[in-house]
């Protein structure tokens, strides 16, 4: 005869009074409630983590994409050299680097003005540390003498097209002698050929920020000699930037400070992990409300079943063994309702990712299409999470059938 494992026969029961018919139908009806209230719940929890995640990393792409992954700047300033270069480029997991100088100007276009952030850069190595080169929409990124691109929301607010002259103007630019009554003077600025427009898909970038030669933003921001703000540094990976910092940083000393693209961005990317994890929480609570279907068929199941629980324990099985006979079968429903929920959430985000049916209003997200990341990670969190609370679900009914007594189980039958 084979030998009965553990527990086996604790199954056998459990499945049995999970698949077999009731006496009250309602009891059936629950427990498919119960299973399609969690399958529903980690579906909407899969599908929304997932579109946060996507979000999440459209985001961090494109401030990587029109920044760098480090910059490395001074109070006062730096000044290129090739010995500096060396010595950022032959530090571990750096691939390449690119100087830049930031100011400020006006920008005016006939009766039009604006502020904006103007970045003096170097077109041949920023496209090797930015997607600046891939988000070029119109013209080209070509700087030579009075060359100027902008974003294209600027471009659309000025009515400025590939070709037109504008002017930036400077506080460097102002002579505060000459300026006299209101109307009376007039700042003419600096006059640029705009060569190119970009578009970063960041609706802050493209309407707030300029790129011309390091020569012109220096004459721009005043500056006599060779200094710039400081390095822009692409790495391997991201994830690294980090312990890239810490290298260069024990590398190149105090005078210089050396920055993530983590650090230059921190509290709209704790926003963005506090939005996510709120969302995981209050969606985790859906999936607690569909559990309690759980406890609440087991409880009815236990009131049905009261005469077998007597006689259960009159032939021998102990309290644990009733407990575990209950537990078990809600255990069972909170697993079929998480894989049937995980199905259908995994299958949505795909079809979302493959076929991107759901579209966005583009004016106000500056992306058309929703975007999606499936990780494996938070699909595992999910998924035991959900378990995990449907057993928890189970402890107090399976409790109660463990303390019936055979006497008073069996009184009335």
């Amino acid at each position: 005869m084979r030998p009965v494992t553990l527990m086996s026969w604790q199954l056998l029961v459990s499945l049995r009074y999970l698949t077999s018919k009731h006496k009250e139908k309602f009891i059936s009806a629950i427990s498919l409630l119960s299973i399609l209230g969690v399958a529903v719940g980690v579906a909407a929890l899969i599908i929304v983590i997932a579109v946060m995640s996507g979000f999440d990393e459209d985001l961090k792409s494109k401030i990587i994409g029109t920044y760098s992954h480090l910059e490395i700047i001074s109070d006062y300033g730096v000044s290129p050299s090739k010995a500096l270069t060396d010595k950022i480029l032959n530090t571990r997991n750096v691939k390449a680097a690119a100087y830049f100088l930031n100011t400020q100007a006006l920008i005016r276009y006939n009766e039009s003005v604006t502020g904006v952030i103007v970045k003096g850069i170097e077109p041949k190595d920023e496209i090797r540390i930015s997607k600046l080169g891939d988000y070029m929409k119109r013209g080209s990124l070509e700087l030579d003498g009075a060359g100027i691109v902008i974003g294209s929301e600027l471009a659309d607010k000025l009515d400025v097209k590939v070709g037109d002259f504008i002017s930036l103007i400077s506080p460097s630019s102002i002579d505060l002698k000459k300026i006299g009554f209101p109307g009376t003077f007039k700042v003419e600025g600096r006059n640029y050929r705009v060569s190119g427009i970009f578009t970063s898909g960041m609706y802050d970038y493209d309407m707030n920020l300029a790129y011309v030669s390091i020569p012109e933003a220096q004459a721009l921001a005043g500056i006599t000699g060779n200094i710039v703000s400081g390095v822009a540094v692409r790495i391997d990976n991201s994830d690294d930037a980090d312990s890239v910092k810490r290298e260069l940083q024990a590398m190149l000393g105090l005078q210089y400070d050396v920055r993530t693209w983590v650090d230059m961005n921190k509290n709209l990317l704790i926003a963005l992990k506090l939005e996510k994890t709120v969302m995981f929480i209050i969606l985790i609570l859906i999936v607690t409300v569909a559990c309690f279907n759980i406890a609440s068929t087991l409880i009815m199941t236990v009131l049905e079943k009261t005469k077998d629980i007597g006689i259960l324990k009159a032939i021998g099985a102990t309290n644990l063994n009733v407990m575990a006979i209950f537990a078990l079968q809600g255990g069972f429903i909170g697993i079929l309702g998480t894989a049937l929920g995980a199905g259908l959430g995994v299958g949505m985000c795909y079809l979302l990712k493959t076929y991107k049916f759901i579209t966005l209003p583009k004016e106000i997200y500056y992306i058309d299409k929703l975007p999606v990341k499936i990780a494996e990670g938070d699909i595992q969190l999910i998924v035991i999470s959900s378990i995990l609370i449907s057993f928890i679900a189970t402890i107090y009914p399976a409790y109660k059938a463990s303390k019936l007594q055979p006497v008073e189980a069996l009184r009335y039958e």
